[in-house]
Protein backbone atom coordinates (compact mmCIF):
# COMPACT_ATOMS: atom_id res chain seq x y z
CA UNK A 1 0.00 0.00 0.00
CA UNK A 2 1.58 3.34 -1.02
CA UNK A 3 2.21 5.91 1.67
CA UNK A 4 0.08 9.08 1.43
CA UNK A 5 2.16 12.04 0.32
CA UNK A 6 1.40 15.72 0.79
CA UNK A 7 0.72 17.20 -2.61
CA UNK A 8 2.43 20.61 -2.65
CA UNK A 9 1.20 21.36 -6.16
CA UNK A 10 -2.42 20.84 -5.13
CA UNK A 11 -2.01 22.92 -1.95
CA UNK A 12 -0.37 25.71 -3.94
CA UNK A 13 -3.17 25.63 -6.48
CA UNK A 14 -5.78 25.85 -3.71
CA UNK A 15 -4.00 28.79 -2.10
CA UNK A 16 -3.61 30.56 -5.46
CA UNK A 17 -7.30 29.99 -6.22
CA UNK A 18 -8.30 31.44 -2.87
CA UNK A 19 -6.10 34.51 -3.43
CA UNK A 20 -7.61 35.06 -6.87
CA UNK A 21 -11.12 34.66 -5.49
CA UNK A 22 -10.39 37.25 -2.81
CA UNK A 23 -9.05 39.61 -5.46
CA UNK A 24 -12.13 39.19 -7.59
CA UNK A 25 -14.56 39.77 -4.74
CA UNK A 26 -12.61 42.51 -2.98
CA UNK A 27 -14.44 45.17 -4.93
CA UNK A 28 -17.75 43.84 -3.61
CA UNK A 29 -17.12 45.15 -0.12
CA UNK A 30 -15.90 48.37 1.36
CA UNK A 31 -13.37 48.92 4.11
CA UNK A 32 -15.20 51.83 5.71
CA UNK A 33 -17.97 49.89 7.44
CA UNK A 34 -18.41 50.71 11.13
CA UNK A 35 -18.14 47.67 13.36
CA UNK A 36 -16.80 45.34 10.71
CA UNK A 37 -13.27 45.10 9.33
CA UNK A 38 -12.83 45.80 5.65
CA UNK A 39 -11.53 43.38 3.04
CA UNK A 40 -7.93 44.54 3.46
CA UNK A 41 -8.00 43.82 7.19
CA UNK A 42 -9.72 40.48 6.65
CA UNK A 43 -7.16 39.37 4.06
CA UNK A 44 -4.31 40.50 6.29
CA UNK A 45 -5.80 38.49 9.16
CA UNK A 46 -6.22 35.43 6.96
CA UNK A 47 -2.68 35.60 5.62
CA UNK A 48 -1.12 36.10 9.05
CA UNK A 49 -3.09 33.22 10.63
CA UNK A 50 -0.05 30.87 10.65
CA UNK A 51 2.02 33.56 12.39
CA UNK A 52 -0.74 33.93 14.98
CA UNK A 53 -0.80 30.15 15.44
CA UNK A 54 2.93 30.20 16.15
CA UNK A 55 2.33 33.10 18.60
CA UNK A 56 4.64 35.37 16.60
CA UNK A 57 1.84 37.94 16.13
CA UNK A 58 -0.63 38.75 18.88
CA UNK A 59 -3.73 40.91 18.90
CA UNK A 60 -3.28 43.79 21.31
CA UNK A 61 -5.96 44.06 23.98
CA UNK A 62 -6.98 47.72 24.49
CA UNK A 63 -6.40 49.05 28.03
CA UNK A 64 -10.10 49.88 28.44
CA UNK A 65 -10.94 46.18 27.97
CA UNK A 66 -8.22 45.11 30.42
CA UNK A 67 -9.69 47.51 32.99
CA UNK A 68 -13.17 46.13 32.32
CA UNK A 69 -11.84 42.62 32.82
CA UNK A 70 -10.47 43.54 36.24
CA UNK A 71 -13.78 45.00 37.51
CA UNK A 72 -16.68 44.89 35.05
CA UNK A 73 -19.32 45.95 37.59
CA UNK A 74 -17.37 48.51 39.60
CA UNK A 75 -19.09 51.86 39.96
CA UNK A 76 -17.24 54.49 37.92
CA UNK A 77 -15.42 57.34 39.65
CA UNK A 78 -17.48 59.89 37.70
CA UNK A 79 -21.12 58.84 37.99
CA UNK A 80 -22.48 61.88 36.15
CA UNK A 81 -24.19 61.42 32.81
CA UNK A 82 -21.18 62.93 31.03
CA UNK A 83 -18.76 60.63 32.84
CA UNK A 84 -20.82 57.54 32.06
CA UNK A 85 -21.11 58.57 28.40
CA UNK A 86 -17.36 59.13 28.16
CA UNK A 87 -16.52 55.70 29.58
CA UNK A 88 -19.14 54.04 27.38
CA UNK A 89 -17.73 55.83 24.33
CA UNK A 90 -14.27 54.41 25.07
CA UNK A 91 -15.77 50.92 25.22
CA UNK A 92 -17.70 51.56 21.98
CA UNK A 93 -14.45 52.46 20.26
CA UNK A 94 -12.79 49.23 21.42
CA UNK A 95 -15.79 46.95 20.81
CA UNK A 96 -17.59 48.56 17.91
CA UNK A 97 -21.21 49.75 17.93
CA UNK A 98 -23.70 48.28 20.40
CA UNK A 99 -26.50 46.02 19.17
CA UNK A 100 -29.20 48.69 19.00
CA UNK A 101 -27.07 51.71 18.22
CA UNK A 102 -27.77 53.90 15.16
CA UNK A 103 -24.41 52.87 13.65
CA UNK A 104 -25.48 49.21 13.76
CA UNK A 105 -28.79 50.14 12.15
CA UNK A 106 -26.89 51.70 9.23
CA UNK A 107 -25.42 48.27 8.48
CA UNK A 108 -28.77 47.23 7.02
CA UNK A 109 -28.12 47.33 3.27
CA UNK A 110 -29.79 46.16 0.13
CA UNK A 111 -29.53 42.54 -1.01
CA UNK A 112 -26.97 43.20 -3.75
CA UNK A 113 -24.42 44.64 -1.31
CA UNK A 114 -25.12 41.86 1.18
CA UNK A 115 -24.56 39.25 -1.55
CA UNK A 116 -21.26 40.85 -2.53
CA UNK A 117 -20.14 40.90 1.08
CA UNK A 118 -21.12 37.25 1.53
CA UNK A 119 -19.01 36.30 -1.49
CA UNK A 120 -16.10 38.34 -0.18
CA UNK A 121 -16.44 36.76 3.28
CA UNK A 122 -16.47 33.29 1.72
CA UNK A 123 -13.34 34.05 -0.28
CA UNK A 124 -11.53 35.38 2.77
CA UNK A 125 -12.68 32.31 4.70
CA UNK A 126 -11.22 30.06 2.02
CA UNK A 127 -7.93 31.97 2.15
CA UNK A 128 -7.86 31.74 5.97
CA UNK A 129 -8.58 28.01 5.83
CA UNK A 130 -5.82 27.45 3.29
CA UNK A 131 -3.29 29.45 5.32
CA UNK A 132 -4.28 27.73 8.57
CA UNK A 133 -3.77 24.33 6.96
CA UNK A 134 -0.14 25.16 6.23
CA UNK A 135 0.78 24.19 9.79
CA UNK A 136 0.36 20.48 10.54
CA UNK A 137 -1.14 19.64 13.96
CA UNK A 138 -2.35 23.23 14.25
CA UNK A 139 -4.25 22.69 17.50
CA UNK A 140 -1.19 21.33 19.27
CA UNK A 141 1.03 24.05 17.86
CA UNK A 142 -1.38 26.70 19.17
CA UNK A 143 -1.37 25.13 22.63
CA UNK A 144 2.41 24.71 22.78
CA UNK A 145 3.17 28.20 21.43
CA UNK A 146 0.77 29.95 23.82
CA UNK A 147 -1.45 31.26 21.00
CA UNK A 148 -4.49 29.42 22.35
CA UNK A 149 -4.00 30.96 25.80
CA UNK A 150 -3.77 34.44 24.27
CA UNK A 151 -6.89 33.79 22.19
CA UNK A 152 -8.79 32.88 25.37
CA UNK A 153 -7.53 36.08 27.04
CA UNK A 154 -8.73 38.19 24.08
CA UNK A 155 -12.16 36.54 24.18
CA UNK A 156 -12.42 37.06 27.95
CA UNK A 157 -11.56 40.75 27.58
CA UNK A 158 -14.23 41.18 24.88
CA UNK A 159 -16.88 39.56 27.08
CA UNK A 160 -15.83 41.72 30.05
CA UNK A 161 -15.96 44.84 27.86
CA UNK A 162 -19.45 44.00 26.66
CA UNK A 163 -20.57 43.35 30.24
CA UNK A 164 -19.06 46.65 31.36
CA UNK A 165 -20.79 48.53 28.55
CA UNK A 166 -24.13 46.94 29.48
CA UNK A 167 -23.57 47.86 33.14
CA UNK A 168 -22.81 51.47 32.23
CA UNK A 169 -25.84 51.62 29.99
CA UNK A 170 -28.00 50.39 32.87
CA UNK A 171 -26.57 53.14 35.08
CA UNK A 172 -27.36 55.69 32.36
CA UNK A 173 -30.95 54.47 32.15
CA UNK A 174 -31.26 54.58 35.96
CA UNK A 175 -30.12 58.21 35.99
CA UNK A 176 -32.38 59.06 32.99
CA UNK A 177 -29.37 60.24 30.96
CA UNK A 178 -30.08 61.24 27.36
Amino acid sequence: MPKPVFNFARAGLQLASAVCLVGLTACASTSSKPGKPGTDEQVAGAVTAPLQDLNLIQAKIPPVLLAAQDAPFKLPADETCAGLAQEKAALDQALGPDLDSPERQKLQRDLMQMGGEAASDAAVGALRSASENLIPFRGWVRKLSGAEKHSVAVTASLVAGQSRRSFLRGLQLGKACP
